[in-house]
């Protein structure tokens, strides 16, 4: 066994030990959700951090901007950044004051039973391109440390099972403490990197003299229709669509106080953007560090290139270094992106047709479904063909044109009300499906076009209806959670 491959190892013992220690603090399905309402601030930017930062980021992110430059990455990670610069300005504390335990509760007070079953489910549906893309990611880096020996098929399902140890028993407590160790390893490790990157390159402004020549420092899309309306939506995917994600709405809900929230979003989101850019500088270092490479992998899969740079021109403690924070970035992705969508199929879909459900079947009912879910998109994962990046942005492309509407309008609109939600839903799920059948690659993007239709349909459904909604639901406090 390689010295690499031992220290990958101890690091994932590490992992699950503790958030198998964290596990010992559930005693409620609040607690197992929430984590009780206790993350004091570190917890809630760690947690906020670590969840953005996953896969994506280092291996999706960077293959994409080799491919089209800063313009081809707007959704992530300026659009997932301003995700949360929103989430701290307009909707923390308007949400953490209404205590509830998931985002479809809010749905069910605000509108009613069956649009918090509708929401909750493309919610849900939203989850599976991006845990698809986690677990993808697991199995990637078990074939890249194995050097081909473990198939990609085989570390994701490995991978899956070391996520799932943790996250069946600890819930959003295992999720926070792992966050807290998986942060720390992200921020040291692509610090570290990036120097022996530069150290090979010959420099950063070197790097960034030749990305800016090659025409990858471009941002702004050309004065076209086309192009500014598809800049345009790509950006409003990740700042908008991941806005009404449970998720988000956990680590919002966590925080010990409202004041807390909004800083951990905020610092949390501001991490994140810095953090994302090093993966990007890491992997158009390869440009210079080895152009045959490059070339090659780019025409056989871009993801492999940094990866690559890694193994073959890094020394050990960089190479440990970075596959550490690979797998941290991963398993705190995959463990949110598990956890929040078993919980909302939980407490918005399986309970209400389960009269007299009690808080401790709730937690059984909720970890079944965490294994549940990962069955299910683990099918995904080992047959989709898309990218890492590519799944990420079709994941929220359905809560953009879904929710977002009837989540914003519901807070800032006193008369937005259940007729106004359902047709803001279906006529944005309607257009947004249409476009991406017929017109994919038209002049309107798909999730902009579902975007601005489901906006129309939540004005004009409540302006017909007429009578606003009233809050009719249930606080953590009548489930026995604390607030």
């Amino acid at each position: 066994m390689s010295a690499l491959i031992a220290f990958v190892l101890l690091y994932l013992a590490a992992s699950v030990a503790v958030g198998l220690y964290a596990a010992r603090r559930v005693r409620s399905s609040a607690d197992y959700a929430l984590a009780g309402r206790h993350l004091s601030l570190a917890l809630t930017t760690a947690t906020v951090f670590a969840t953005w930062f996953g896969a994506e980021a280092v291996l999706g992110v960077s293959a994409t901007f080799l491919d089209e430059g800063l313009r081809g990455i707007v959704a992530d990670p300026f659009g997932a950044s301003l995700a949360l610069v929103l989430i701290a300005a307009f909707f923390a504390v308007r949400l953490y004051r209404l205590n509830l335990l998931t985002i479809g509760d809010y749905f069910r007070n605000r509108y009613g039973r069956l649009v918090e079953v509708m929401l909750t489910v493309c919610i849900v549906l939203g989850y599976i391109g991006w845990t698809a893309a986690q677990l993808t990611a697991l199995g990637l880096v078990a074939s890249v440390l194995s050097q081909g020996a473990i198939s990609v098929a085989t570390g994701t399902l490995i991978g899956t099972a070391l996520v799932l140890v943790y996250t069946v028993w600890g819930g959003m407590w295992s999720v926070a403490l792992t966050d807290l160790l998986q942060s720390v390893i992200i921020v040291l490790g692509m610090l570290y990197i990036g120097w022996e990157a530069s150290q090979l390159a010959g420099g950063v402004a070197v790097v960034i003299e030749h990305a800016d020549a090659a025409g990858k420092l471009a941002f702004w899309p050309q004065a076209e229709a086309r192009d500014i309306l598809w800049f345009v939506g790509a950006a409003a995917t990740l700042a908008l669509g991941s806005i009404p994600q449970q998720d988000t709405f956990q680590r919002v809900l966590s925080a010990k106080d409202e004041r807390t929230a909004v800083r951990g979003a905020l610092l949390g989101g501001t991490l994140y953007f810095c953090f994302a850019l090093v993966p990007l500088y890491l992997a158009y270092t390869a440009v210079l560090v080895d152009p045959e490479m490059t070339a090659r992998l780019m025409a056989e899969d871009t993801q492999m290139i940094l990866p690559t740079l890694i193994t073959q021109y890094m020394p050990l403690p960089a190479q440990i270094f970075f596959f550490g924070a690979l797998l941290s970035a991963i398993m705190s992705s995959a463990s949110a992106a598990l956890l929040a969508p078993a919980v909302s199929v939980t407490e918005n879909v399986i309970k209400p047709f389960v009269p007299g459900m009690g808080d401790r079947l709730q937690l059984r009912v909720t970890r079944l479904a965490v294994v549940g879910f990962a069955g299910v998109v683990l099918v995904l994962a080992l047959k989709s063909n898309a990218t890492i990046f590519q799944m990420v942005e079709q994941a929220y492309s359905v809560t953009l044109v879904a929710a977002f509407a009837p989540l914003a309008f519901g807070l800032y609109w006193p008369r937005a009300n259940r007729t106004g939600a359902i047709a803001a839903a279906v006529s944005g799920v309607t257009v947004w499906l249409a476009l991406e059948l017929y017109a994919p690659q038209g002049l309107w993007p798909p999730q902009l076009a579902g975007l601005l239709v489901s906006c129309a349909g939540m004005v004009a459904g409540s302006l017909l209806a007429g009578t606003p909604s009233r809050s009719v639901g249930r606080t953590i406090e009548s489930r026995g959670g604390k607030a």
